[in-house]
């Protein structure tokens, strides 16, 4: 039987960066503009042949511009038609020039990005030319075809669109206001998202938009009266559920980029029972609008064969900004502990930010820039994928280094005159950090997932700069938990007990980690602590899980049967608990309580590995070869990794009378256990039932190697060997066998019976 662990591996920690709007401004831009020489462009270059709009123009505008700037675009106005581009024709060559458009805040050869946003110096000069020349159309024939934009979804219609429960009213005036929407995946199978695509809904207001998942559907169980409404608030944790599955992905909206599509082999998942938490920042317009925001996803049936992670520089801690402090610096850094390849990077201050800069010293002592951004800008802010990745060996240091504006000579300071700024939420405040999407490579077979110890290095930073950081400790301590370093992760979960004592997350956490290091006594008392906060608490339920799980593993199955019975009454139909409890009722021999439960599972999420699994069990146990093989077809493919579950399909195949795929399913199980000596064995007793003789003794050998105290397989060994015709050898393992235990009695029949032979 395997019992699941129900322990949050990981907090998503929410107090991420603001994203605003991209917008022509016509006052700011009054200085010249200087080429990548420093050469000050006050004329366009000369020529005797006029520029148009049709053969020139066009296919600049088109390429660069018109992706934001068309009919339902985040752009303001349109640049589609001639027509458009003429009347807006003076503010382009302006915001082009002073290079605030396109959008592009990275400095040159700090950084070899993808999908740059640069004009260059050529049709920023084609551009000034044409506004020179009195803004000519040409001969439409010229012209290239119009791009076409879906007036609602850029990629076309999605596989599944999710809405949110309620609208909501953003008030007239009054302060920013943070909101979090709840949107329920509604499907009954788990899907890999390839793209998404956000509409927030009343785009004008919003600031900026993430996306986060919750696992565990705790975030709507904590609000279950109210979350159609939305949930106030800028900064709230999730629980990432029984494994550690980070989803790190740069999932947000903003308006240059409302469709997200995932890099080839990093889709991500979406599970029944799933929420997409839609975190939006909003700022009021002086009427009223009405967000009713909708997300569009893309099916792809690929799963992933990459798995990034979100890492994190920030020194929000050190944020205390003297009003007209021109230059005000902070500093970060991390030292990677396994090699990894940088993907992409995401810089963000607010509004005072200045110069960013971001670079990583390699072991050799090589620097290489991450970014550079000597003009931070809030308004065209955006991530940067790498063209090529970024190979960083594990010893490389990350730096950060941002330098910000608080000064009245600051035109983007949102004071006037300055005050002194600390680190917040709201985008008068202040915030800097640098998110970088990393790649784990060179990971050796068997070795701990490598985010894990990236996960690791990333809290012991966040814990040097703020020691009783609680989301710091809490995920460090689960880092420790999954790659097996219970006493460590112990320690760290009691450091947070001693002045939150009676915090039901760290209680079950520190259950789980007590249970790894073998102390399931203690593990239990643990359970029982974090239960009586709420009975519906999401950390609650799962510590009543873990504490009737706990039960039934020790063959406590009354107080198992109990405990499962209670969370279910207290936190609701739940597919795991379900199953866990049939198993209960099935091993206290409760056989028709037991198949009602795991029925119940299945109605409830159709992949349930256990209830699958168990049923399976049962219908071999009862000769009802047909159904132990439909049930046990279904565990494997819910878990191709158990090798339990491919040895039961194996004997019901074998059963059934399929002995190749019994034996199939024997070789996927030592594939899967290479050092079990009972999967070597059953191999071998099937393929000698087939007749393949020279396989079945090399299996029967690799078996006593692995386990050379079972007597029963020198007995199986000594049989094979005489029919090979290895007389000698067959001799010396049924003597093995009786030398360990001397009453073997078929060991010592086949002895007898081959020394009367010889």
């Amino acid at each position: 039987m395997i019992f699941p662990v129900r322990s949050a591996a990981r907090i998503s920690v929410i107090c991420l960066p603001t994203l605003v709007g991209v917008i022509f401004s016509a006052t700011r831009y009054n200085s010249p503009v200087r080429g990548a020489d420093n050469s000050i462009y006050n004329s366009p270059p000369s020529s005797a042949v006029p520029l148009t709009w049709s053969h020139d123009i066009a296919p600049i505008l088109y390429k660069n511009c018109t992706a934001c700037h068309h009919a339902g675009g985040a752009g303001p106005f349109s640049l589609i038609t001639y027509a458009d581009a003429r009347h807006w024709g003076t503010q382009v060559v302006k915001v082009t020039q002073s290079r605030y458009m396109p959008p592009w805040l990275p400095e040159p050869g700090h950084g070899d990005f993808a999908d740059v946003r640069r004009l260059s110096e050529s049709d920023i000069a084609s551009l000034r030319k044409w506004l020179d020349t009195g803004m000519p159309e040409g001969n439409t024939r010229e012209a290239p075809k119009a791009p076409a934009y879906d007036p609602t979804w850029q990629l076309g219609k999605p596989d599944l669109i999710l809405r949110q429960a309620e609208p909501f009213t953003l008030p007239a005036g009054g302060t920013d206001v943070f909101r979090n929407f709840i949107l329920p995946y509604p499907l009954k199978e788990a899907h890999y998202i390839r793209a998404m695509e956000i509409l927030p809904g009343a785009a004008q207001v919003v600031h900026h938009a993430n996306v986060l998942i919750d696992r565990t559907a705790g975030f709507r169980r904590q609000h279950s009266s109210d979350w159609r409404q939305g949930i106030p608030g800028m900064e709230i944790l999730l629980d990432a559920g029984n494994t550690f599955d980070p989803d790190s992905h740069f999932l947000f909206w903003k308006p240059d980029t409302p469709a997200l599509i995932e890099p080839e082999g990093m889709p991500w998942r979406l599970d029944p029972g799933n929420d997409l938490i839609l975190n939006i920042h909003l700022k009021p317009s002086g009427k009223p609008e009405t967000i009713d925001a909708q997300i569009g996803l893309y099916f792809t049936d690929r799963p992933p064969t990459r798995q990034p992670m979100l890492l994190q520089l920030d020194r929000d801690d050190a944020l205390d900004i003297p009003a007209g402090d021109k230059s005000f610096v902070v500093e970060d850094s991390l030292t990677l502990p396994v090699d990894v390849d940088a993907l992409g990077v995401y810089p963000h201050a607010h509004y005072l930010g200045k110069d960013m800069q971001a670079w990583a010293i390699l072991p050799n002592g090589q620097k290489r820039w991450l970014v550079w951004i000597r003009d931070w800008d809030i308004d065209r802010q955006s991530v940067y994928r790498y063209r090529e990745p970024l190979q960083l060996p594990k010893g490389t240091v990350l730096h950060m280094r941002y330098l910000y504006d608080n000064s009245a000579a600051n035109p983007r300071n949102p004071h006037d005159p300055p005050i002194r700024v600390r680190a917040g939420n709201r985008s008068e405040d202040e915030m800097a950090h640098l998110w970088l999407q990393v790649l784990p490579v060179h990971v050796s077979p068997g070795a701990p997932d490598p985010r894990l110890l990236l996960e690791e290095a990333w809290m012991r930073n966040r814990l040097r700069k703020t020691p009783g950081d609680r989301v710091s400790l809490y995920n460090l301590g689960a880092a420790l938990t999954g790659e097996g370093r219970y006493a460590e992760a112990r320690a760290v979960y009691q450091q947070d007990l001693r002045t939150h004592p009676d915090d039901s997350r760290t209680l079950t956490a520190l259950g789980v980690a007590l249970e790894g290091n073998g102390d399931w006594h203690q593990a239990m008392e643990r359970f029982r602590d974090a239960t009586q906060s709420s009975p519906s608490d999401p950390a609650a339920c799962d510590a009543r899980f873990n504490l009737a799980r706990l039960e039934q593993e020790h063959e406590l199955y009354p107080d198992a049967i109990r405990d499962f019975q209670s969370q279910l009454a207290a936190c609701g139909e739940d597919a795991e608990a379900h199953s866990e409890l049939g198993a209960a009722f099935a091993a206290s021999g409760q056989s028709a309580a037991a198949v009602t439960q795991f029925q119940r599972a299945l109605q409830l999420d159709p992949s349930d590995f256990t209830a699958h699994f168990n049923l399976g069990e049962i219908a071999l146990n009862t000769g009802q070869f047909s159904e132990a093989i439909r049930h046990l077809e279904a565990a494997t493919t819910g878990k191709p990794d158990s090798p339990e579950a491919h040895e039961r399909l194996a004997q019901a195949y074998g059963s059934a009378g399929r002995a190749e795929d019994a034996i199939a399913q024997l070789r996927e199980t030592v594939k899967l256990y290479p050092r079990s000596a009972q999967s070597h064995a059953l191999l071998s007793q099937a393929l000698d039932a087939s007749g393949q003789a020279a396989e079945a003794l090399f299996e029967a050998r690799e078996a006593v190697k692995l386990d050379p105290t079972d007597p029963d397989g020198w007995n199986n060994l000594g049989v094979l060997e005489a029919r090979a015709g290895h007389t000698d050898d067959a001799r010396s393992d049924f003597e093995h066998a009786l030398t360990i235990q001397p009453g073997h009695a078929q060991a010592r029949a086949n002895l007898a019976r081959i020394s009367q032979q010889h």
